[in-house]
């Protein structure tokens, strides 16, 4: 979210398509993150699955903002 906001607040399509892709690769941290909490029994398994869903998501949607976001400044 705070990649989202910064990017937003530099009122340039290029700089925030920039902090977007940075979202992108944060999810994937995140998503690798889970899988230490699992591992080291902070998490179950179901919880591992819904957050990591929810991770994919976010990662999906932004993605698909960052596609729209090049065709559109094109």
């Amino acid at each position: 979210m705070t990649n989202i906001a910064e990017g937003f607040g530099r009122y340039s399509p290029k700089e925030f398509i920039r902090f977007l892709d940075f979202t992108q690769s944060s999810c994937e941290e995140v998503k690798s993150l889970l899988y230490v909490a699992y591992d080291l029994d902070h998490i179950d398994e179901s919880e591992l699955k819904q957050a990591y869903g929810r991770a994919s998501d976010v990662k999906n949607l932004t993605l698909a903002l960052i596609k729209y976001l090049r065709t559109k400044a094109c």
